[in-house]
């Protein structure tokens, strides 16, 4: 029940984020923007540390902490907030739930798992969608393709992300391990720093937003995310966030007046086709072994 609580936690902050980012990157350019959320997070993270008693990673984990602070806190955060200058936000919650299907390709290039057919249908069929959402973006007035191609990066980091820390989960706690990543994360991004303080000084009002995107987007849901991802499989995990992107366009509607484009939308179900198919088998990670698919039926 915990488990569940967390995923249903994350799912909706981040569904919220790309709602948010998509508000205040109007007016905070994107690697501030990324700098001040971390900023926040880290913060709060460390206070959350600082009070209780967690089981800390070993020096042995630090070259994944690193990976994972820069792939998934770093660039994730600075192409996602770059995409969403240029692509509605439920346009890029689409195109970044790709990243489930990047984990799996990088699975089998990286980590010896192997091309089943039914990843292969199902990496095609996404990419077919990716292809169709680039179009729409490329005829629609709010978009364009550069916008689709940053979310593409983002997807990469996310993926990134998941392989290099679902390993340190088996012997650190959720805690620690989120708040040493967005350390590594925040130093990556200051070289933004005269960025936000420029950029803030300019639109006060964009502060509470990046505490927002700090406290519970990043702090909060990406601390969930781990205490789901150590008691689950990383692709049954991913799975979860394929909900994000039809949440993310009914807040964008109810609030920001958006609704991608009909080709977007279309492009959007081929994606989750795409990942579905490689559902038929799950992707899970061992401490020891790394990634491994295992059967699942139904």
């Amino acid at each position: 029940m915990k488990t569940v609580a967390a995923i249903a936690t994350t799912v909706l902050l981040w569904a919220s984020a790309f709602v948010a980012i998509r508000h205040v990157g109007a007016d905070v350019r994107p690697g501030a923007l990324a700098l001040g959320r971390l900023l926040v997070a880290a913060a709060v993270l460390g206070v959350l540390v600082a009070v209780r008693r967690p089981r800390w990673p070993d020096r042995r984990a630090w070259p994944r902490l690193v990976l994972c602070g820069v792939a998934w806190l770093g660039v994730y955060n600075v192409a996602l907030n770059a995409a969403e200058r240029r692509v509605d936000a439920g346009t890029a919650a689409m195109v970044v739930n790709l990243g489930p299907v990047l984990i799996a390709a990088l699975a089998g290039l990286f980590l010896g798992e192997g091309f089943p057919r039914r990843l292969l249908l199902g990496l095609a069929t996404a990419f077919a969608g990716t292809v169709l959402i680039g179009v729409a973006a490329a005829g629609d007035a709010r978009a364009d393709p550069w916008g689709v191609a940053l979310c593409l990066v983002a997807a990469a980091g996310y993926a990134v992300g998941v392989i290099a820390q679902k390993p340190l989960l088996a012997r650190a706690d959720a805690l620690p391990v989120t708040f040493l990543a967005t350390l590594v994360g925040t130093v990556a991004c200051l070289p933004f720093a005269g960025q936000l303080v420029t950029d803030v000084a300019a639109h006060p009002g964009a502060a509470g937003w990046l505490v927002y995107l700090g406290a519970g987007p990043t702090a909060l849901a990406f601390t969930t995310w781990a205490y789901a991802l150590a008691r689950t499989g990383a692709g049954r995990l991913g799975a979860t966030t394929y909900l994000v992107p039809p949440v993310v366009v009914l807040l964008a509607w109810s609030l920001l007046g958006e609704v991608p484009a009909a080709l977007a939308l279309g492009g959007g179900l081929l994606c989750l086709a795409g990942v579905a198919a490689t559902r038929s088998r799950r992707l899970t990670l061992t401490p020891r072994q790394g990634v491994s698919w295992t059967a699942e039926r139904g």
